[in-house]
């Protein structure tokens, strides 16, 4: 007799990720179809016409086929040559081999010299971990952390549906906490407190919050202060911080600037709150979603929680091998007088160039439309626009509709969570520049009609 729905468990029934839902199995069906289909709805970068960086694809190309070192030698800068051979000696047995565990320490090694240059503080090799993407960390950080039904995890609302979908499957409970829209999605500690009051009356045992910055959907950047309230906030409360920093590059707006919570920790000299930090070559202007390249860097954990986060990442053997080359890149790009530094510059300028000025004709573009309010976006690679609907209409009915009448595929909120009585979408900057323009226009379009 085959599987039936009923053999399988609960947790894995009530899993649900918006990112891919619903909406954009339509879309799939439309574009099957004929119709033309504009995607906003996932943060996937080269699929929307961002192109590789050559630096990047010259030295996965070197490492996945090394005999192109003597065939096609003069193909490629000598700084490419030289990354490619250290990678490979680090490496031992080439990329078709199993690394250790934690990845190979060629690039735990350049991701601590990265964390340094950053932040101006010491890294440990042996507390980074390199992950299929920074997804994996977080499932491994999660995994940790629940340990009965009743462990709950704080998580930003909105938030990536990521963490609800892993904190489901983990059968630990969600505890949501409000950003505050109208302050720029800041987070409030009256809000922090009032949530976890809330799940400590309802019997819940909060055990970390999570923390996404800059901010997806949001597109916010949060600044040190900030940052400062919410570790004091973990200390308080005695809880483990899961700080989302994927989009570090993706700062756009002026005057802002990204700070690690890792930096901010150790300015305070805090060394009782328990720290796991993401970082994604999947982001940023490199985009290589489909390496599935990052990594996690713990702080303050004991050493025996350590060899069992340890021991979670060996049963999956360890991380992907070109992932983890491409993880090197991002934290080892050509530095200056080195042949191939001009070229990275410029395409990664120009990538974030692109970006920033999405950034402002989408928010400006959407602005000008009755019945939408969207914030700055100041990082990040999306807008989380609020939206006026007609009385007994929902997002998801919204959204359905916006794509069936112009092609353009977003997210409804309630997918990422928002206050009630409130109603949202997510979509990203990435089309390109031309086409963002049409997206903005198509909205006006469709705005002035469904309303």
């Amino acid at each position: 007799m085959s599987i039936t729905l009923a053999d399988l468990g609960k947790a894995v029934i009530e899993t649900e990720y918006a990112v891919r839902g619903p909406i954009v199995a339509r879309a799939a069906e439309l574009e099957r179809s004929g119709k033309q289909i504009i995607y906003c709805n996932i943060g996937n970068p080269q699929a929307l016409q961002q192109k590789p960086l050559t630096y990047l694809r010259q030295v996965l190309a070197l490492c996945e086929y090394p005999e192109l070192m003597e065939k096609a030698a003069s193909a490629f800068p000598s700084d490419i040559l030289e990354t490619a051979k250290k990678l490979l000696a680090g490496s031992k047995h080439g990329m078709g081999a199993y690394s250790e565990s934690k990845g190979l320490k060629v690039v735990r090694d350049a991701v601590v010299e990265f964390i340094q240059a950053r932040d101006g503080i010491a890294a440990d090799p042996e507390a980074i971990y390199l992950t299929d993407g920074a997804s994996k960390g977080v499932q491994a950080a999660l995994r940790i952390l629940i340990a009965s039904p009743n462990d709950g995890i704080m998580i930003p609302i909105p938030q990536y549906p990521l963490y609800s979908a892993t904190i489901t499957l983990y059968e630990g409970k969600q505890v949501h906490y409000y950003l505050d829209e109208a302050n720029d999605w800041k987070l409030s500690r009256a809000l922090l407190e009032e949530s976890i009051a809330g799940a400590h009356r309802n019997g819940v045992k909060v055990k970390a919050i999570c923390v996404i910055n800059p901010g997806n959907p949001t597109g916010s950047v949060i600044d040190r202060d900030n940052i400062a309230m919410i570790i004091d906030f973990a200390k308080q409360h005695g809880l483990a911080i899961l700080a989302d920093e994927v989009y570090q590059e993706n700062i756009y707006r002026q005057g802002d600037r990204f700070s690690s919570f890792a930096k901010v920790m150790a300015e305070k000299q805090e060394r009782s709150v328990s720290l796991f930090s993401f970082h994604s070559c999947s982001k940023g202007y490199m985009g290589e979603c489909g390496h599935r390249g990052g990594y996690m860097e713990i702080r303050n954990i004991p050493s025996d929680v350590t060899a069992q986060i340890t021991k979670l990442q060996s049963v999956g053997l360890c991380s992907n091998l070109p992932g983890q080359i491409a993880t090197y890149c991002m934290v080892r790009p050509p530095r200056e007088g080195e042949p191939s530094h001009e070229l990275f510059v410029r395409e990664r300028n120009g990538i974030l160039a692109e970006l920033k000025a999405r950034a402002l004709l989408l928010a400006e573009g959407l602005n000008r439309i009755p019945g939408v309010q969207c914030n700055t976006v100041a990082g990040a690679m999306y807008a989380f626009p609020r939206i006026t609907l007609p009385a007994g209409k929902t997002d998801e009915e919204y959204c359905m509709a916006l794509l069936e009448a112009t092609g353009i595929c977003v997210v409804p909120g309630s997918g990422f969570g928002q206050i009630p009585g409130t109603a949202h979408f997510r979509t990203t900057i990435l089309p390109p520049t031309e086409r963002i323009k049409q997206v903005v226009e198509l909205f006006a379009s469709f705005q002035a009609s469904y309303r």
